[in-house]
């Protein structure tokens, strides 16, 4: 029995080393991918643990694909078939096979038509199906970033009005999960080892961490202290048990280290041209630059 155990734990292990290897060797070779499309404007960008990168668009709504390995990222969920409206956030999920979108209505100023709405989509990662609309309440802001916790509970921002939303596992409706005055413009989101998620805003340059409590409730909000100040943090995502990548659109590329309430900055890379998102494949980071384009940025030793 001990003997079938260890077996399957190395079979397990074997298999995620040949992924992570797998993904490595599709991040080399590469020094950009682009988007084989006019007039996108993608504001983020993930990946699949293949070493697939999706993107979404502000100005179309479509999302593009560019698969393991390629330079180029082909349309692959069109705005007209989904209903998709000002994507900006999105987030690949392989342990639900989801790709999580942040949709947003565009047009009511200056009495232009408001087309779309402003939910937290659902989409199958590998079909590409839609798979659930969860609509944010009226007059909210913007959805902007997602984050999914251990337990499988998404998490959108929600730019200019201060809220975390949540949608529980199997849950057919979004809830307020925090509400802050201390959020201008909430954006980035990530979960860390400790189970807390951690929040930036873009206006404010400020990190939060809001603890999850053992009842699913928002705990108290904590601001995090800084060893270098932020100026427009944008993009955030997990490396680390207690480790995130966050893109500025000042033009950098951060390593934010936790411990406790202080955050060890160490700059990646300067000179990324309005740097908005970014997602690691292997040992490399894609970082999403001019609204346009991702450019890899070497971040681990191989």
């Amino acid at each position: 029995m001990h003997h079938t155990f260890r077996t399957a734990s190395g079979l397990i292990v074997a298999a995620l080393f040949f992924t992570w290897c797998a993904a490595d060797v599709h991040a080399q070779g590469r020094t950009q991918i682009t988007i084989n499309d006019t007039d996108v404007t993608p504001e983020n960008l993930t990946s699949s643990q293949d070493g697939t990168i999706f993107f979404g668009s502000m100005a179309k709504g479509t999302i593009y694909r560019a698969e393991p390995g390629a330079s180029q990222a082909e349309p692959w969920i069109l705005a007209a078939d989904a209903g998709l409206t000002n994507v900006l956030g999105v987030l690949a999920d392989d342990e639900t096979n989801t790709l999580w979108v942040c949709q947003n209505s565009t047009g009511g100023r200056g009495g232009a038509p408001v087309a779309g709405l402003t939910a937290l989509r659902s989409f199958d990662l590998t079909s590409g199906a839609a798979t659930g609309t969860y609509p944010f309440p009226p007059e909210s802001g913007m959805c902007n970033d997602i984050a999914v916790s251990d337990d499988g509970t998404a998490y959108a921002s929600e730019s200019f009005r201060g809220r975390v939303h949540r949608l529980r596992r199997g849950a057919t409706e979004l809830e307020v999960w925090v509400s802050s005055e201390e959020f201008s413009v909430v954006d980035g989101l990530a979960f860390l080892g400790d189970g807390s998620l951690y929040v930036n805003d873009f206006a404010t340059g400020r990190l939060f961490r809001i603890p999850v409590n053992a009842d699913g409730s928002a705990g108290a909000i904590v601001l995090i202290e800084t060893s270098i100040p932020f100026v427009r943090p944008d993009g955030l995502r997990r490396v680390g048990p207690q480790t995130l990548l966050q893109a500025e659109q000042q033009g950098r590329l951060a390593e934010l280290t936790i411990s406790g309430n202080r955050a060890e900055v160490r700059v990646v890379q300067d000179e990324l041209p309005r740097a908005s998102g970014v997602t690691l494949v292997g040992d490399s980071a894609f970082v999403l630059v001019d609204l346009s384009r991702a450019v890899v940025v070497q971040y681990r030793t191989p």
